[in-house]
């Protein structure tokens, strides 16, 4: 699977950092800030290739919060491939994954199926609406989860179930919440910089 994709080459030896744009974002939207955060690494943005009204997506989805199995799942699998692609193009020894929104739950539904591809998880406001299948492959995986206790998107209730599950599977989960909704803040920044250094 081709993805367009933002792409700037690190050091030899150095880690893969992917992002992952939440609805309506490009690949433009992390891509900077995570060789800011971790400077000298690969970094590679896909685009996601649906298009739901205009605003760009990974996976298909049938309204607010309800999703397009089928589609998620062969797109999971194409991204999955591309992840593969770019671990092997860099021969990056580590690779961290940080997704926003409909970003984060592609990155997490890659970890889900095929835990091995991406070291560190990065989740800001994801939303994963069924209970996943045990995946002991997520054991000692280190996650940092971010959302907002009023968030009318991916409701703190959802949050906390997919954290126990990670949890539950011997993830090394890492949460922070603040009092707002949808919005990334300052403090999650805060949190992203503390967990990848």
């Amino acid at each position: 699977m081709a993805y367009h994709a933002a792409r700037t080459e690190g050091a030899p030896g150095a880690p893969l950092f992917l992002t992952f744009h939440g609805t309506g974002g490009t690949e433009a939207q992390f891509h900077d800030f995570a060789g800011e955060v971790l400077p000298g690494a690969h970094v590679t943005s896909p685009r996601g290739d649906v298009s739901e009204h205009g605003a760009l997506r990974y996976f298909r989805r049938t309204g607010e919060g309800v999703y397009d199995m089928d589609d998620l799942a062969t797109r999971t699998a194409a991204m999955a491939g591309f992840i593969k692609d770019e671990v092997s193009r860099t021969n990056a020894p580590r690779v961290l994954g940080m997704g926003y929104s409909n970003g984060a739950n592609i990155l997490a539904s890659v970890a889900l199926t095929q835990p091995d591809l991406v070291d560190d998880l990065i989740l800001l406001h994801p939303l994963i609406p069924w209970t996943p299948a045990p995946q002991p492959g997520l054991k000692g995986r280190r996650i940092l989860v971010t959302a907002g206790e009023m968030d009318p998107i991916c409701p703190a209730p959802m949050t906390r179930a997919l954290i126990a599950y990670l949890t539950a599977q011997g993830a090394e989960v890492t949460q922070l919440w603040h009092p707002g909704g949808h919005e990334i803040r300052p403090q999650e920044v805060d949190a992203i910089r503390a967990f990848v250094s």
